[in-house]
């Protein structure tokens, strides 16, 4: 029985709003940041109330940072989602000097520079934390992001103005301001953080990295100050006006402004710098006292970089040069075999628990039954043609520190009853007969509709952080929902009568295990708020085989909505010529995309589903850009032949960034053929279609804004 609060000394009621103090964060982040509350509603409110009712008699003795200050607040609702001004994204990865070189090939080749031609980088180490965009507007710190998805990150700008190394004011700087860096933690204060965890009963981190993501992602922002975070800005997102001529002049400038940023950085003119910076870093790799994985490599001047752009996902002019992995040796217990969304059979061993590079790894990646009977994808012998098999003794190895695979195997310590792997040839999951075609390496269960595990998979995609991305309904969830025999999500249209259909259950969903009424209520928020999405997305969430993330963004900014885009798609598969060409002649979308999108799309039973769930979403149509001082914008260019003054990549590039369509092949719809050099059958066709023809010189007239 609790004393009344009238009762209580000055000295008793401080210890007791300590330890409510204590107590609420602890059940906040049981609740909110881990999804594994340990105690009940009813007791969490008995706690918030006992907590306000001492506030209130002894306001005095109210705590700086007082749990009830979060009331309402994002303590409850979990962070709020921003949009980045520019998108953030990752880097592609290289492993070695081959893959070096050939980065640099592939800038030269876009650039249309020669071997002779200098190109100057900045190499600077990659850290091992968690990516933050600061947004500054007149000098003042507006607010923080994580790089989430890329496009949409999660705003943590009261734990951003309370790390050390984070300026809150700014002097003499542009208008609009977006410093973009790494949030990690030094190996001292990550030892002295576990140390203290662990003497207090708390949780203890498994290495630097997560302990600074767990730190940034506090809910409670009083949590974020007592942990030892740093902040290293390493590049920018959008400026009001440029920090500098290169690169390397607009980090100097952050640093200037008070910003860390690191001291390795250098500037390195040729492939060989690179590699021997590199070799460098990695010696010193020990004695940083934080974790690096590689080191990044960008180009230094700014007009090629903006000449270079993006890709989808990652910009042309920069790569991060990972380290190579840290190996192991364990037992192989036995070979799985996942089907995935398409119904490719991956195989997957199980092994011996072993640490590899701090981190305890079970599974490995066997990527198919070629690699496993010791072929590569090419036919030729892996491992001097040894097999690997289940008992055996494998070097195991974390791919850009990330994916475990297996190295080697040491055929010395086989057991001598061994035998060799039989890849399986029924699809584990359906039974189904499975085909391998020529040319692919992947073995593939064909019962694209009526495979168990090819549905889960697809629905596990279509949930995805690149797709719908809906808070609460993982893995894990969609298995349970597939399997339930009540509230059942067997199609993606499901995902949105959940709510309704809970309704008329006489048992809901808030009174099943490991569910609550918090927890449901959460789900179904989460899931009204993801009605809408783009179109690109929408396209990429329906899991067609070939059909990825770049593809699906082709087709969205090409037929602009979904209605355009399905129209399509049945015309061609009606045997409409002109349909089917539309869809051929976009430049990046071959044959085989265009047979994947139609067989999948208007086979009847896929046709039906895909209509029941566009019933219930609103898919956003892309919003055509106007150029007004292109003369290009909205035209449908093909090019061909050779151009003397840049390359056919970066001339596609510089057209769309014009308004324009590039197309593969020429066609009564096509506007412009650009002819360079070399020019072949194409000129022909078009001189018969009366389309116009170019050559470079009015190319680059025609794309001249001036």
């Amino acid at each position: 029985m609790q004393k009344s609060v009238k009762s209580l000394s000055d000295t008793k009621a401080l210890e007791e709003l300590k330890l409510l103090s204590k107590l609420i964060k602890r059940a906040n982040k049981d609740y909110h940041t881990h999804d594994s509350p340990k105690i009940s509603d009813a007791e969490f409110d008995e706690l918030k109330k006992r907590n306000l009712e001492l506030e209130s008699f002894f306001p005095h003795l109210k705590l700086q940072n007082s749990v009830s200050n979060d009331i309402g607040g994002p303590l409850l609702s979990g962070f709020a989602k921003i949009t980045h001004k520019v998108p953030m994204l990752s880097l592609g990865n290289a492993f070695d000097e081959r893959d070096i070189s050939d980065f640099d090939e592939r800038i030269r080749k876009f650039l249309s520079l020669n071997k002779n031609e200098t190109i100057s980088y900045v190499a600077e180490p990659k850290i091992d934390g968690l990516s933050l965009s600061l947004m500054y507007e007149k000098g003042k710190l507006v607010y923080g992001v994580t790089r989430g998805d890329g496009e949409v990150g999660e705003n943590v700008t009261n734990n951003a103005r309370v790390i050390p190394s984070i300026p809150q004011v700014l002097e003499d700087v542009p208008e609009i301001l977006e410093v973009r860096g790494e949030i990690y933690m030094n190996h001292s204060d990550f030892e002295m953080l576990n140390k203290s965890n662990l003497e207090s009963g708390l949780k203890v981190f498994s290495n630097p990295r997560n302990a600074a993501a767990g730190s940034l992602r506090q809910l409670d922002s009083s949590v974020t100050q007592e942990r030892p975070l740093k902040f290293m800005a390493y590049s920018w997102g959008l400026l009001s006006k440029p920090l500098g001529e290169t690169h390397s002049e607009s980090v100097n400038h952050l640093e200037q402004l008070g910003f860390e940023i690191n001291p390795l950085t250098k500037i390195c003119d040729t492939v060989e710098r690179l590699i021997e910076h590199y070799k460098h870093i990695e010696l010193s790799r020990s004695t940083l006292g934080y974790d690096i994985d590689g080191v990044v490599y960008k180009i230094n001047n700014l007009k090629y970089q903006k000449r270079l752009g993006f890709r989808s996902t990652t910009p042309r002019w920069a790569i991060a040069h990972k380290f190579a992995a840290e190996l192991a040796w364990t037992k192989l217990k036995a070979i799985e075999i996942q089907v995935g969304r398409t119904g490719a059979m991956s195989p997957v061993a199980r092994l011996l628990p072993v640490t590899v590079g701090g981190v305890v790894v079970s599974n490995a990646t066997l990527h198919n039954e070629d690699y496993i009977s010791g072929l590569d994808s090419k036919g030729k012998n892996l491992r001097d043609g040894r097999d690997i098999r289940i008992g055996d003794l494998v070097q195991v190895y974390r791919a850009g520190d990330v994916i475990p695979k297996i190295a080697e195997i040491d055929v010395s310590k086989r057991s001598k009853d061994s035998v060799p792997y039989l890849f399986p040839l029924k699809c584990p999951s359906c039974g189904s007969i499975t085909k391998r075609e020529v040319g692919d390496a992947v073995r593939r269960c064909n019962a694209f509709l009526t495979c168990s595990a090819q549905k889960i998979e697809r629905l596990k995609h279509f949930v995805g952080r690149s797709t719908f991305d809906i808070d609460g309904l993982g893995a894990k969830q969609i298995e349970m929902f597939y399997n339930d025999e009540v509230l059942q999500i067997k199609d993606p249209a499901d995902i949105f009568t959940l709510q309704k259909r809970d309704q008329l259950n006489i048992k809901k969903l808030k009174d099943r295990n490991g569910w609550g009424k918090k927890s449901a209520e959460n789900l179904f928020i989460a899931i009204e708020e993801k009605r809408e999405i783009s179109l690109q997305k929408f396209i990429f969430a329906l899991g067609i085989r070939h059909i990825g993330e770049q593809v699906s963004g082709l087709l969205a900014k090409h037929y602009l909505s979904w209605d355009n885009f399905l129209e399509v798609i049945k015309d061609a598969n009606d045997g409409n010529i002109t349909a089917l060409e539309s869809l051929t002649q976009i430049d990046g979308i071959g044959d085989v995309m265009v047979q994947s999108l139609i067989s999948t799309i208007c086979h009847p039973k896929q046709l039906q589903e895909i209509e029941k769930l566009v019933a219930n979403l609103s898919i956003k149509s892309v919003e055509p850009q106007t150029y007004r001082n292109s003369k290009i914008d909205g035209k449908l260019l093909v090019f061909t032949g050779t151009l003397e003054n840049m390359s056919r990549a970066e001339a596609k590039v510089r057209a769309e960034e014009l308004g324009a369509k590039v197309l593969g092949a020429v066609s009564s719809t096509t506007d412009i053929l650009v002819a360079g050099k070399g020019s072949g059958s194409k000129v022909g066709k078009a001189e018969q279609l009366g389309i116009e023809i170019i050559d470079e010189n009015k190319w680059q007239k025609l794309i001249s804004l001036e």
